[in-house]
């Protein structure tokens, strides 16, 4: 991955989603890259840039956070690359397509390959219908007719992510915020997309909720090759979700490199003071849920080996 900003050699990411393949290492074919990335709102002498000359990539299967305080342009990111603003500027190019320059026409076989899991599960869900509808329904926009067939994949997908077959006929104030979050996932499974863009995904949810969500989507990338671009403030989230971050200020790039090199060594004044500040699982005071707890262990002791194994090296040389 490539950005207008500081960069870090590579070094090994963390556990959890963070699991790098041979098709995700350097010089792997990017499924999407960003380039000069520009977004205002409004127009004239009242335009205000939100994004401000953002490059970045991702290769297929790989994980990219993108963090930075509220008002960085994070969220403007991700709904620019499903289209739910228009670019003012640069270029973003998904296999082979800028979707900067595609009509509606041309941009819409290709929206079920790249989905969005959104802050506020509950806002995003019709309230009028029961889980099963709500996650049939990308498969029926794909030209399934056949209602069983509908109802049999939208039942296999909520119990891929967890929920029993007792939620199908429920509706979205009858579950929790989680299993909200849950039927959001399956909902953008349903499209079989390639790239999930998850913004603020897992935010709204308590800790030990967070911890399953992500378990989850660890599992279908492992399963599916899925490519994830996390939109998040959550320090300790992305330490294990993503392969590299990305450091949003005002806008612009900050500071971008291998997760476990930008959070642990971070270059700029910025990441360093967004790092003391960001409400970190691991900085939590109090009893913690054994999967934080878990998740935290899984990293420290992924990044002690790594430690130790580079130590090793630079002996043997």
């Amino acid at each position: 991955m490539t950005a207008t900003g500081p960069t870090h050699e590579p070094t090994t990411a963390g556990t959890g989603l963070a699991t790098s393949s041979p098709d995700t290492g350097p010089g792997a074919t990017p499924l999407l890259e960003v380039r000069g990335l520009v977004v205002e709102y409004g127009r004239g002498h009242e335009a205000s840039r939100a994004v401000d000359d953002v490059s970045f990539s991702i290769p297929r299967g790989g994980s990219l956070a993108v963090v930075g305080e509220s008002g960085s342009g994070k969220s403007t990111i991700a709904r620019a690359l499903v289209r739910l603003v228009r670019p003012t500027g640069g270029s973003m190019v998904f296999d082979g397509h800028d979707l900067t320059t595609l009509s509606e026409r041309r941009l819409r076989p290709l929206r079920h390959r790249i989905q969005m899991v959104f802050q506020d599960p509950y806002g995003s869900l019709d309230p009028h219908q029961c889980a099963r509808d709500i996650v049939a329904e990308p498969i029926a926009a794909r030209g399934e007719r056949s209602r069983r067939v509908r109802e049999r994949r939208a039942a296999e997908l909520l119990d891929q992510v967890g929920l029993p077959q007792s939620a199908l006929q429920r509706k979205p104030h009858e579950f929790s915020g989680g299993q909200r979050q849950r039927i959001g996932i399956a909902r953008a499974l349903a499209s079989e997309p390639d790239l999930l863009v998850l913004d603020e995904a897992t935010s709204a949810l308590d800790v030990s909720v967070q911890a399953q969500v992500l378990d989850i989507l660890a599992e279908l990338r492992r399963e599916k090759g899925l490519t994830y671009l996390f939109i998040s403030h959550n320090l300790g989230v992305v330490r294990v979700v993503s392969d590299e971050v990305l450091v949003l200020r005002a806008g612009r790039v900050v500071e971008q490199g291998p997760t476990a090199g930008v959070l642990q060594q971070p270059r700029e004044d910025y990441t360093r003071r967004l790092r003391r500040s960001a409400l970190e699982p691991a900085l939590m005071s109090g009893r913690k849920p054994r999967d934080v707890v878990r998740h935290i262990a899984a990293a420290r002791a992924a990044e002690t080996a790594a430690a130790q194994a580079a130590e090793a090296q630079g002996v043997a040389s």
